[in-house]
């Protein structure tokens, strides 16, 4: 079967364990106790939300390197040995889009305000760097740990979620608890929407922003 490089839809197939975190240099090898398979060397695989690189294969699970980028702007520098994690390979080409677009590239790290049970689902609230908010929309999409969320509701510093039972149980945010850091990744075209408004250019771009703007996006 083959991966796309790097891309995933925030939808959590297994979870697994941190068994540990060894250093190189100035990154670290990360060993994960899972599961999931059949695993192949090479490919990508999301960790809590960060793309790695399966480089070996072991009984328990696999390795893969983080650099010393990754282990600072995301949570894998330092969470807990045995701690839960979300995992997910990369979507197979052709295959279903069951979440949105994530590319396993963290924008920054949240952390766990609230939690409230609504019915047998739980409402939660995460603080977010505020130069985040403006890429995060009501009703849009964001990536939580790894995961494929709907914002309910959003402020300059925190969004709002309902995580459903499954979710609950099949994710690794039944683990977590308050003030719990989360990697955040913010959806795809907001970054690139911004990226097209901010360096339009309004004499020949026109028709563009015309049609962004009729459908809602400006």
């Amino acid at each position: 079967m083959h991966y796309q490089k790097g891309m995933f839809t925030g939808l959590i197939e297994s979870t697994g364990r941190l068994a540990s975190r060894s250093r190189r240099g100035p990154g670290a090898r990360l060993a994960v106790s899972t599961t999931i398979a059949p695993l192949v060397l090479g490919e990508s695989i999301a960790v809590d939300g960060c793309c790695l690189t399966v480089d070996a294969i072991t009984a328990s699970g696999f390795e893969a390197d983080a650099s010393a980028e990754t282990l600072s702007k995301t949570t894998l520098g330092s969470l807990a040995f045995g701690a839960r994690v979300n995992l997910e390979r990369a979507m197979p080409l052709g295959g279903r889009m069951g979440g949105h677009m994530v590319s396993g590239h963290v924008d920054g790290v949240g952390a766990l305000t609230s939690r409230e049970a609504t019915g047998d689902a739980i409402a939660l609230r995460f603080s977010m760097p505020r130069a985040l908010s403006r890429y995060v929309a009501q009703k849009g999409s964001i990536t939580v740990a790894g995961i494929s969320l709907t914002v309910n509701s959003v402020s300059d510093a925190n969004f709002d979620v309902v995580i459903i039972p499954r979710t609950q149980r099949d994710t690794s945010l039944e683990d977590l608890t308050l003030g719990g850091m989360v990697n955040l990744e913010v959806d795809l075209i907001a970054r690139y929407l911004e990226r097209l408004v901010t360096h339009a250019d309004t004499s020949t771009d026109h028709a563009w922003l015309s049609r962004l703007e009729r459908g809602g996006y400006m």
